[in-house]
């Protein structure tokens, strides 16, 4: 019979086994029972948005994340366009120059007298440093890098230019040509030299501006102003409206005087620094390139015609100079009150008179050759009548140098035509 004890053991591993097998077939069991439950869940639940995408993601790919800005308005996208578009044929042009420095020393007036050991101060040059001295703007109109800015930018014949890019980059800049009449000049910077994937050195073309046209402006047109304001601020970005056009402004700084014609007005802000940058359309086009503000207004700024410029920019490309037709007589637009003031017999025209200390009639000029003299009054120029509206550089800014013209003109108590034939005129 057995004893005691032994049936204690059986039972006991009895137990054990029974245990062991149920947690088998219980773990076995749970698991396809959960997977089974997961399925239906995610089955269920995936019926509803964006649930789906939240299960499937890693939970490193679910974070949230910054979208871009969108443009609230149509207008606000284009502006941003434009100025993502223009931006990198927009360039900074630093002005540097050679300047003496000085020291203070001691020196006594009398000389080694003995008698007279007196110290005053004073100063001598011991040498120069280049010193940046200012800044303006410009932007590229070919790929082998013209850049196009204003005569008072580059005014200095003493000074050296560097051109920046808005990625950085840095190019000395040689003056190529300046216009004798208009506030405009134009630079050259030598393309980048690149080596290709096959080893070979190529010339890297530069990014360029589209040239619109002018003539198209309206008033009241929305305008988008880019340049280096105050000479730090690089591609700074403002925005306004064609405030007016055909205006006449006489612009001046330091040694620069010129009164310019037919320009663009804008109450976009065009500050020191924004010479020689572009007025933008919303289409992405050069419309002016922008040369004077009004010191002490609210944004009263001017800018130039783009169509003025496109004649120098195919000139420097054909020629390498800007001309102009030239005639060679200072004068005074006739109106009724000058008529009034000096007791002429019309109220228009162009009458040919002698400036500040200047002759009337230039000497060598087409219009000595022609015979004009001065007290002459120019009425027409080729059929075309000569008035304050339209004035007679204006109208023989038409013209080439070579090209003959009839002026009808009034001398003494009648009237005559004269033929002349158009001179040159460079910087």
């Amino acid at each position: 019979m057995k004893s005691l004890q032994f049936w204690k053991s059986k039972i006991f591993w009895l137990i054990v086994a029974t245990v062991f097998i149920s947690s088998v077939f219980g773990f076995g069991a749970g698991l396809i029972s959960g997977t089974y439950f997961y399925l239906e869940i995610k089955d269920y639940i995936s019926n509803f948005p964006g649930v789906e995408r939240i299960i499937e993601k890693p939970i490193d790919s679910a974070r949230e994340t910054v979208e871009e800005y969108a443009p609230q308005t149509s207008q606000e996208e284009k502006i941003i366009n434009v100025v993502k578009e223009v931006s990198p044929a927009v360039v900074s042009i630093v002005i540097t120059k050679d300047l003496p420095i000085f020291e203070q020393y001691y020196y006594n007036p009398f000389g080694d007298n003995p008698f007279f050991d007196i110290q005053i101060p004073g100063q001598r040059q011991i040498g120069t440093e280049k010193k940046e001295i200012g800044g303006g703007t410009g932007f590229i109109v070919s790929e082998d890098g013209l850049v196009l800015t204003n005569k008072h930018v580059v005014l200095d014949e003493e000074a050296d230019f560097t051109v920046f890019t808005n990625d950085g980059r840095k190019f000395p800049a040689k003056v190529l040509a300046k216009d004798p009449f208009q506030d405009l000049a134009i630079l050259k910077i030598e393309k980048e030299k690149v080596i290709d994937g096959e080893g070979d050195l190529l010339s890297k073309t530069f990014p360029t501006v589209k040239l619109g046209n002018s003539d198209q402006l309206q008033i009241g047109q929305t305008v988008v102003a880019i340049g280096n304001v105050l000479g730090e601020f690089r591609n700074s970005v403002s925005v306004g409206v064609v405030a007016g056009l055909g205006r006449t402004i006489t612009a001046s700084g330091g040694s620069f005087v010129e009164t310019i014609e037919d320009v663009i007005q804008t109450d976009a802000a065009i500050n020191k620094g924004n010479s020689g940058g572009p007025l933008l359309n919303l289409k992405g086009e050069v419309m002016g390139v922008n040369t004077a503000t009004v010191m002490g207004a609210q944004n009263i700024g001017f800018a130039i015609p783009i169509n003025k410029a496109k004649k120098d920019i195919e000139q420097v490309k054909t020629l390498g100079k800007i001309v102009y037709p030239f005639l060679g007589v200072r004068y005074v637009m006739v109106t009724e009150e000058v008529q009034k003031e000096n007791d002429l017999s019309v109220d228009y025209g162009a009458w040919i008179v002698a400036s500040q200390g200047e002759p009337a009639i230039v000497p060598g000029s087409a219009a000595e050759e022609a015979g004009l003299k001065e007290n002459d009054i120019i009425l027409e120029f080729n059929n075309e009548k000569v008035t304050a509206d339209n004035s007679l550089a204006k109208i023989i800014m038409k013209h080439n140098p070579g090209d003959q013209a009839v002026l009808l003109i009034q001398r003494g108590g009648k009237q005559e035509t004269i033929t002349v034939t158009l001179g040159e005129r460079s910087e």
